[in-house]
């Protein structure tokens, strides 16, 4: 192993931790040590497996069985049950049913065939690859510092001087059967080889043991990386700087009011989410002289260019002279002529039993002085779009400094994005949530009603912006969300809604954090009692202030991003029965929710002509997880119902029609309807959520 360094994949190894685990336990941790870390491979890519002797369940014999990651697994978070297992000596008798490479894609029907003890995960169609190496134990991964040599020019060459007899060298061939038997092949004839460079693609490698085979796999990489690191000192493989990077500030700004606009124009078939990247190697590659023709070229790995598609599209913003408005103008045009370029890719490569061109809209966009946006149908499909072409840069970075980036070829990377087994992975995929796609922000999101909101919101696949003036709750609620969730699809921002600039601000960031505005759920709150002769002007600009005035700042500046969107949209204002039927000692909390319901009236006329629905829900005497009711308002309502405050709850059920207590959750099911297109053709109405309240019935 070479001396480490930054650039190098560490030896993270534990024999103490080794010596307590099964062999099926020690490829888990083989493959989760390799996973870690996105130099080695990127979410879902590359593959692990051992052939492994396990009692077999039909006669209580030792077998041999491969234990591969299964389809659609990750090395770096999969657990045991993400490994399919297959009896090794039917894969073996497959050979006898293989007709050639013309007809390798019926194999994959075989290998359900072969399955060890009822094991569910399916077999992916890389299975071949690790079934007809004699070793014991093998790791396919997809290291930037190898595949910068595979997807060299002459990446043959580059390989022996590298790696001298201990690697050997294959042409691109596509994942699968013929492709298990090619490696098969080389293994046999150089037996000495410690694995094999796949041209365009990525690292093989094996062991007898999985130490070894781990230990292998990271001698590899960082013999590649040191040989790389030498070559490319004081050499710019992007051919120097054209653009100077904006400031965060000025950066972050531009991808707020870009984002929306695109996701707006690229959402017609299916709603998309936004990702944000402007790391060091992402502004330095869009920065740059060759940019805009290694981006033409496109990505080479196959796994790259799956998720990113074939190229990026290369937005015509020019730092210098910051002409946003005219980029934005110039959008429409610029998309055409990215689907038209794409629909004749489609033309030209397509097969008699091709599937029907899917969206031709980029997931990629390289923005100069800017960075990178990704827009896929969820975050965490966006997120990882951009870590793979993050890979892709670092791919060309070492490609073009050693020798000549080469993109697959035009017809070999058409017949993997629309490979028919691709196409059969793409269909079972389950069906989205009713809120998939949607983005929706949560004022006082820290709070009962806030957070049993976007609990409600997330079960159904929106991603939520939750926004609170309490910093230490907003964390808690958050890290707890991430856990609940995923840490895609949640994330906060500390606002005071009668601050105008930390509005504008939140919204910024949820545009920035997500790529643009669903729903729009204005929660914030406060509650004070006083007679009216006691209420101060203090009291009562408070109130108004949250609100009111909020509850004004909140909307507006969500309509315009809602506006850009062109999108529609919904708002759903969180009020009270209070709006509705004043109550005594409580003047500045009734008037200001009153006004809350007319804002909310006067956001429905306007916004109907957008598609922007405006909705109300009013609330009454939710007590549990409320932060107003466990501060001075709950005493105060006591006082004025002579009650002492464990009696207020149930003074509140019998109050009601229904005699039941309301809860976070019953507000956060009629936000949900108003939020959802079970309510599409409502706006401007009202939901009383009150178990009843005769006085509050709306007229």
């Amino acid at each position: 192993m070479p001396a480490q360094s930054d650039a190098f994949i560490p030896n993270l190894w534990d024999d103490a931790t080794a010596a307590t685990l099964s062999e099926p336990e020690l490829l888990q941790y083989r493959s989760n040590l390799l996973g870690s870390d996105m130099r080695v491979t990127n979410y879902g890519g590359g593959n692990t497996s051992a052939k492994i002797f396990c009692k077999d369940p039909l006669n209580g014999e030792s077998v041999e069985v491969l234990w591969v990651k299964g389809s659609g697994g990750d090395i770096g978070s999969m657990g045991l049950d993400g490994f399919a297992t297959l009896y090794m000596d039917k894969l073996r008798a497959l050979k006898n049913l293989y007709r050639g490479e013309a007809h390798e894609d019926e194999m994959v029907d075989y290998l359900p065939h072969c399955t060890f003890n009822l094991n569910p995960k399916a077999a992916s169609i890389d299975t071949p690859l690790h079934t007809y190496v004699a070793k014991a134990h093998i790791d396919h991964l997809h290291p930037d510092a190898v595949i910068a040599i595979a997807a060299s020019k002459n990446s043959r060459e580059l390989t022996e001087e590298i790696y001298g007899g201990d690697i050997g060298w294959l042409p691109w061939m596509r994942p699968g059967y013929q492709l298990g038997l090619e490696l098969e092949k080389l293994a046999i004839e150089k037996p000495h080889l410690k694995g094999i460079v796949l041209e365009a693609h990525g690292l093989f490698t094996w062991g007898d043991t999985s130490k070894e085979c781990y230990e292998t796999s990271l001698e590899m990489i960082n013999k590649a990386q040191a040989w790389l690191d030498k070559r490319l000192a004081g050499v710019d493989a992007f051919g120097g700087a054209r653009h100077t990077t904006l400031s965060e500030d000025r950066r972050r700004a531009v991808a707020a009011q870009l984002m929306p606009v695109i996701r707006g124009k690229t959402s017609q078939r299916q709603r998309q989410i936004g990702h944000f990247n402007d790391n060091p190697e992402v502004l330095e590659f869009v920065n740059s002289n060759n940019m805009p023709a290694l981006a033409e070229l496109g990505t080479s790995c196959p796994d790259h260019f799956l998720r990113t598609k074939i190229k990026p599209l290369v937005v015509d913003y020019d730092p210098a002279k910051d002409n946003l408005e005219d980029v934005i103008a110039g959008l429409d045009a610029q998309l055409d002529a990215y689907n038209q370029d794409y629909a004749a890719y489609y033309n030209r490569c397509k097969r008699d039993n091709s599937p029907a061109m899917r969206d031709a809209n980029p997931v990629i966009y390289l923005v100069p002085g800017v960075g990178m946006f990704s827009f896929a149908k969820d975050k965490a499909t966006a997120r990882i779009a951009g870590e793979f072409y993050v890979n892709a840069i670092n791919v060309m970075r070492g490609a073009s400094g050693v020798s000549e980036y080469m993109g697959l070829p035009e017809q070999e990377a058409f017949d993997i994005e629309y490979w028919l087994l691709e196409e059969a992975k793409l269909q079972r995929m389950p069906k989205p949530k009713a809120l998939a796609g949607r983005i929706a922000l949560v004022t006082g999101g820290a709070g009962g009603i806030g957070q049993a909101t976007a609990a409600r919101l997330m079960a159904d696949g929106a991603c939520v912006m939750l926004m609170d003036i309490d910093t230490g709750s907003l964390t808690e609620v958050e890290g707890s969300f991430k856990k609940q969730f995923s840490p895609d699809q949640v994330n906060s921002v500390t606002m005071d809604v009668t601050k105008e600039q930390a509005v504008i601000d939140a919204m910024a960031a949820t545009s920035v954090a997500f790529g643009g505005l669903d729903i729009v759920v204005s929660n914030a709150g406060i509650a004070s009692s006083a007679p009216l002769d006691e209420t101060s002007l203090d009291l009562w600009n408070l109130n108004h202030s949250i609100l009111n005035t909020g509850y004004f700042l909140v909307a507006r500046e969500a309509f315009k991003v809602l506006k850009a969107q062109q999108m529609g949209g919904n708002m759903v204002f969180v009020a009270s029965k209070n709006a509705m039927v004043a109550s005594a000692n409580a003047s500045a909390y009734c008037t200001a929710k009153a006004a809350e319901v007319q804002l909310a009236r006067c956001v429905a006329l306007e916004g109907a002509p957008h598609g922007i629905r405006a909705n109300v829900v009013n609330p009454d005497a939710v007590l549990r997880g409320s932060k107003i009711w466990t501060g001075k308002w709950k005493e105060e309502r006591a006082d004025a119902y002579n009650l002492a405050e464990d009696e207020l709850e149930d003074h509140y059920r019998q109050r009601s029609l229904l005699k039941l207590s309301v809860l976070p959750e019953d507000i956060a099911e009629g936000i949900y309807f108003f939020a959802s297109d079970a309510s599409a053709k409502s706006t401007g109405n009202i939901l009383n959520v009150d178990a009843g309240h005769a006085p509050s019935f709306t007229r």
